[in-house]
């Protein structure tokens, strides 16, 4: 009955890192994007995205209301594949990155919204201005191990939607036959990979 019991404390002792209720995460920034869609001429849709998204995500799986998310987007990197659209985009006349170079969001409020789906409450600072959005979140999708680092490493997507006013960003020029050059609402999708930072010592005790 000793022996047993030994073995089950032994078995639960090796088991304990697997059964981690918190997981810190940090943003792989070389499998993550901001993109956003926006309209244009009122007759189609012209998509555009950021790299350089860099950030650290905090799951707590006993009480997700606890989770955390800061992320920063390097405004710089604003690309639609079109030179001259992206540098009027980074001109004063929007973004103006050479006075506000980044993009930031910061969690105040994390909510269960289904199975594997959260609503992230949160305050978006873009071009000087600060306001509050809702992030609809599918994810972090289960850890798989990177074949490359040996690191485990989730997934999720986030969207949401703003008016580019509400941030500032007014420049807009009338069409003659009514309407004018550029949308106001913005959808904006965010997909992101993350590295767990706490791997190595999880490494250490798991074969």
């Amino acid at each position: 009955m000793k022996t047993l019991w030994k073995s089950a404390i032994a078995a639960v002792v090796l088991a304990a890192p697997s059964l981690a209720l918190a997981a810190n995460y940090t943003i792989d920034t070389s499998h993550s994007s901001a993109n956003f869609t926006i309209k244009h001429m009122m007759v189609s849709n012209v998509k555009g995205n950021f790299s350089n998204v860099t950030g650290t995500v905090n799951v707590d799986d006993k009480d997700i209301t606890k989770s955390t998310v800061e992320a920063t987007i390097d405004a710089t990197t604003i690309n639609t594949n079109d030179a001259k659209r992206d540098g009027h985009l980074k001109s004063p006349d929007f973004f103006d990155v050479a006075k506000y170079p980044t993009i930031t969001f910061k969690s105040k409020k994390v909510e269960k919204a289904g199975d594997n789906k959260l609503k992230v409450t949160g305050d978006l600072s873009m071009h000087g201005v600060t306001k509050e959005v809702v992030l609809d979140v599918d994810g972090p999708t289960k850890e798989v191990k990177n074949p490359f680092s040996g690191t485990p490493t989730a997934g999720l997507t986030a969207t949401t939607k703003i008016n580019r006013k509400d941030y500032g960003l007014n420049w807009n020029k009338a069409l003659e036959a009514g309407g004018v050059l550029v949308g106001d609402e913005v959808a904006v999708t965010l997909e992101i990979e993350l590295a767990r930072k706490d791997a190595a010592p999880t490494a250490k005790t798991t074969k």
